[in-house]
């Protein structure tokens, strides 16, 4: 299906499962903004709408609840992506408004979100930029942007894994990742090692039990 069939289907779905103001935010509130994003930035990424959600509540740090334009969640990833308007409501935001916002977004960083924001005016005439910094991102949070490294198809898997799990694993979880039995296992993780993309985490006397990513694997934004 093109973009419109898709894009009536993807709210829908999310229609079908949401009562209260969640439910009132999708069918009565403007998307106008937010479907320029999808059909401009996400669509021909990706052509598809797996993992995102629309108008995604949040309670906020005043015990309230907030909504995001858009939230893509996978485990281990909280990206958060805001669609801004620079209409009379933006320019006439009262010195508390926008500390309010600016408190709004600090919360959700350190609720463990990611948070990408663009304005109207980018998504519309400069859709390209916007495409390059969502791919970068989303390719950072979960591994995928390896395919330029020079790392064979189990050490992509192996970094990938530790992206997304976003802690130490053992050589144990590897083989069962790979299928593999402990030998080779331990020598494409030697291998990792050499190429500074993991580090060990923890040891016994005589053998490593657990790896890490460095720091500048780990670190999405380096």
């Amino acid at each position: 299906m093109g973009f419109e069939k898709e894009y009536v289907a993807f709210i829908q779905s999310h229609m079908r499962v949401r009562k209260g103001e969640r439910l009132r935010r999708l069918t009565e509130g403007s998307l106008f903004a937010e479907k320029l994003f999808l059909e401009k930035v996400w669509w021909p990424l990706f052509h598809q709408f797996n993992f995102l959600h629309p108008e995604y509540e949040v309670q906020d740090y005043k015990d309230g609840y907030r909504y995001l334009d858009f939230a893509y969640l996978r485990p281990m990833i909280k990206l958060c992506f805001e669609i801004d308007g620079y209409g009379p409501h933006m320019r006439q935001l009262s010195r508390w408004q926008f500390i309010d916002q600016l408190e709004r977004q600090n919360h959700l960083v350190l609720d463990g979100w990611t948070v990408i924001r663009f304005s109207y005016d980018q998504v519309k005439d400069h859709p390209r930029r916007c495409q390059q910094i969502t791919e970068q991102i989303i390719a950072r949070l979960t591994g995928h942007g390896l395919g330029s490294l020079e790392l064979s198809i189990a050490e992509k898997e192996i970094v990938s894994y530790a992206l997304q799990t976003g802690k130490p694993f053992s050589p144990r979880e590897i083989c069962q990742l790979l299928d593999l039995s402990p030998k080779p296992v331990r020598r494409i993780l030697s291998g990792l090692v050499e190429q500074r993309m993991i580090e060990p985490a923890f040891t016994g006397r005589e053998r490593i039990h657990g790896y890490r990513l460095v720091r500048e694997t780990r670190n999405p934004f380096l």
